[in-house]
């Protein structure tokens, strides 16, 4: 074992059986990876993207989804090129560490750490309400149903990776099936301007439809771009499956590439047809927690709604189910580094899955969500638990985003001698462009009235983390392939 010194932390370098008790599985190819990328978005085309519509009207998300589409365009290619250069489990935090240090590497990897332990209860707040709408449910046992539906798709993410990326693929290609079928059941009930325009400039209904396209103005379409982020968060989560692809340096960058044209086309076709259908109307959506079996009901009625609503809660199961999976990753790699105590990333001795890190976030993201419901009460807080989640997920995502373009441009300047077998065709502009609307974005989740809410428990996560790291894990690194790898380079520019 031998110490290394380098910027105020300490590194040891590790002996084979530390590694070999974090150990991974490489089996993804190319589908499984397209899946876990498709797969972690989707849900966001089932619930979430519809506030938007109480914000902006139809026109001001849809044109905050298409200022949306171009960040992430950016942040993917920036992705695509980093990824297979850098092919690491690590993902942000191994681009921000390459890149800016030790220090810039674990705020980076703070960052994307909180989306990726709240984005999971965000999900299961609206399968929790589809739940409930289907079977009658009474909403004051909805803290079971968390429950249960963490450990279910605990167990199948920790069985094996094998079984998970199986379990991705098929849940991914369900639930675009079920996006299409909507697709083509939407077509013939359309009435577009009586249905999608039906909002008035003070947020009221308009009986007879026929409004603006923009009722809110260019006031209205910033305001939305919150909410138009669920339509892509998350696909950034690919590069987290590096250690575990079979060729990351081939597949990954057609993973996510791939991944991001199929979400841009279901995300217009969502934003066009659900609040188009007779019956439902973007006014109606703009507060509903079970937008496509709103779509679904008002096409074919309530007869056979349990099996209308069960094919609806197949989007969310797919990205709760791949969101684990990014959760484990994300902790696994900054706990087998040492910026997060190293017992996290101990991985199941006969499935080599980070057991560990997955029960520890998931715990971490149901007490976040126990915690206002039992302070503010079962009805005041199942009111408002969606959106203080959601604020906190989009903050931390926004944040993580800005780093990572950030890590881009510094990696493109400051060491172009690294071997890219990816190079995105936007260059450093690219980055840039993600940068700006990322800021733009986080000023408009400012003026949402629950974004208190949701920050103070982001800040408290931060301040506990940078306390933990500044006194005890910047003392304990251990050189992990992330960490040799910026070292090594670092001493290469």
């Amino acid at each position: 074992m031998s110490q290394t010194e380098s910027g105020g932390v300490s590194f040891t370098k590790a002996d084979a059986g530390y590694f070999e008790k974090r150990h991974l599985q490489r089996y993804a190819g190319i589908w499984s990876l397209w899946a876990l990328g498709v797969g972690a978005v989707i849900s966001g085309h089932f619930s979430g993207w519809n506030f938007g519509f109480a914000t902006g009207g139809w026109g001001g998300l849809l044109v905050a989804g298409a200022i949306i589409a171009v960040m992430y365009i950016g942040l993917v290619f920036c992705i695509a090129e980093m990824s297979p250069a850098l092919p690491h489990t690590g993902a942000a935090y191994s681009f921000g560490r390459t890149a800016m240090g030790p220090w810039g590497g674990f705020i980076t990897g703070l960052c994307e750490n909180v989306e990726y332990v709240v984005t999971p209860a965000v999900i299961v707040t609206f399968i929790t309400a589809y739940v409930n709408s289907i079977f009658g449910f009474d909403p004051s046992y909805s803290p079971l149903i968390w429950i249960i539906t963490y450990l279910i798709f605990l167990g199948l993410n920790i069985f094996g990776v094998a079984l998970s990326f199986r379990v991705t693929l098929i849940v991914t290609l369900l639930s675009l099936a079920v996006m299409v079928t909507f697709w083509f059941s939407a077509f013939p009930n359309m009435d577009f301007s009586r249905w999608a325009l039906n909002i008035a400039p003070d947020g009221s209904e308009l009986p007879e439809g026929n409004g603006s396209l923009f009722p809110m103005g260019v006031s209205g379409i910033l305001a939305s771009l919150p909410f138009a982020v669920w339509l892509f968060l998350a696909i950034e989560q690919l590069p987290l499956a590096a250690e575990e692809s079979v060729d990351p340096k081939r597949d990954m960058p057609k993973g996510i590439l791939l991944g991001m044209l199929t979400l841009v086309i279901s995300a217009f076709m969502i934003v066009l047809l659900n609040p188009s259908v007779a019956g439902v109307g973007a006014h109606k959506l703009g507060s509903s927690l079970e937008p496509l079996l709103d779509g679904f009901r008002a096409i074919y009625g309530d007869m056979g709604v349990t099996v209308l609503g069960i094919m609806a809660l197949t989007g969310l199961i797919a990205s709760f189910h791949t969101i684990l999976f990014a959760q484990g990753r994300q902790i696994y790699s900054l706990s087998r580094a040492g910026y997060f105590p190293k017992g996290l990333s101990l991985t199941h001795q006969t499935y080599r899955t980070p057991h560990i890190a997955m029960v520890v976030g998931s715990i971490v993201g149901l007490l976040i969500m126990l915690v206002i419901w039992f302070s503010l009460g079962a009805e005041k807080g199942g009111a408002i638990i969606g959106s203080v989640l959601l604020n906190m997920a989009v903050f931390g995502a926004m944040f993580s985003y800005i780093l990572q373009a950030v890590s881009f441009i510094l990696l493109r300047k400051n060491k172009p001698h690294i071997n890219r077998p990816y190079r995105s065709p936007l260059g450093i502009g690219g980055a840039v462009v993600t940068i700006i609307i990322a800021v733009v974005t986080l000023y408009y989740q400012i003026q949402d009235p629950n974004f208190f809410y949701g920050v103070f428990w982001v800040g408290v996560w931060f301040v506990a983390a940078i306390i933990y790291f500044a006194a005890v894990g910047r003392h304990k690194l251990i050189l992990s392939p992330e960490e040799e790898f910026a070292m090594e380079h670092r001493a290469k520019a």
